[in-house]
């Protein structure tokens, strides 16, 4: 429903015992399977606007590339640094998307869209090295990028973030280790979770959603920020 199942999914593995970066990797496989549950959950949604899906998903699968790369080239200690700023940023803009305007992306000048593709690029980069909340933020962007009630930018949301990982899975299995014996289990309930999310949040008002999972972020953020740094 808001896209922070990382911040559930992510401590989980790291609780049994699996590094950070690896936890990160056999995470991504779990989240393809709750982008493809949200995906069939909201064909709807997402009728006559697969050819836009496609254009934003370009720039989506260039930022996992990149970010795949990042992930792949520091050790272990960097990542673990990092962590808590991308939850904490999670945090701030699941508050900051409850604020937008339905009419602003009418006024966007050609360069303010060539920024939001290239913010895309980034929260594409972002999906692929760690990606928790990464899908609140996308959803921030695209609705300054896209027309669209909020039921069909979340859909579309859903589909190109679900890409970024599927991408960045692919170069994981090449390069990385995947623990697969943890991904399953967790990929299933993934599935269950992004096809049940869609429908529940037809029902659920946003501004509660956000309010608690905000809270729940910047918790969550300064208890890995502890971890990293004081601990």
């Amino acid at each position: 429903m808001a896209s922070f199942a990382s911040l559930i999914s992510y401590p989980v593995l790291l609780s049994v015992g699996i590094p950070p970066v690896f936890a990160n990797v056999t995470n991504d496989v779990a989240l393809i399977f709750n982008s493809a549950g949200a995906t069939i959950s909201s064909t709807r949604e997402l009728h006559g606007k697969w050819k836009l899906v496609g254009k934003l998903a370009l720039c989506t699968v260039i930022g996992a590339v990149i970010g795949s790369i990042l992930l792949l080239s520091f050790p272990g200690t960097v990542f673990e640094k990092i962590v808590p700023f991308f939850i904490a940023l999670a945090g701030v803009m699941i508050l900051v998307s409850g604020h937008q305007q339905t009419n602003t992306r009418k006024h966007l000048s050609t360069w303010q869209k060539g920024l939001a593709l290239l913010l895309l690029v980034t929260m594409g980069i972002y999906e692929a090295y760690f990606g928790a909340a990464g899908g609140v933020v996308v959803l921030v962007i695209l609705t300054y990028l896209v027309s669209g009630t909020f039921l069909e930018i979340n859909a579309i949301r859903n589909v190109i973030c679900g890409m970024a990982n599927l991408v960045a899975l692919i170069i994981y299995a090449f390069f990385s280790k995947i623990y697969w014996i943890d991904a399953i289990p967790m990929a299933i309930g993934m599935f269950i979770g992004g096809y049940v999310g869609p429908i529940l949040l037809r029902f659920i008002p946003a501004k509660i959603m956000r309010r608690i999972i905000a809270v729940l972020a910047f918790i969550q953020a300064g208890y890995y920020f502890w971890q990293a740094y004081l601990h």
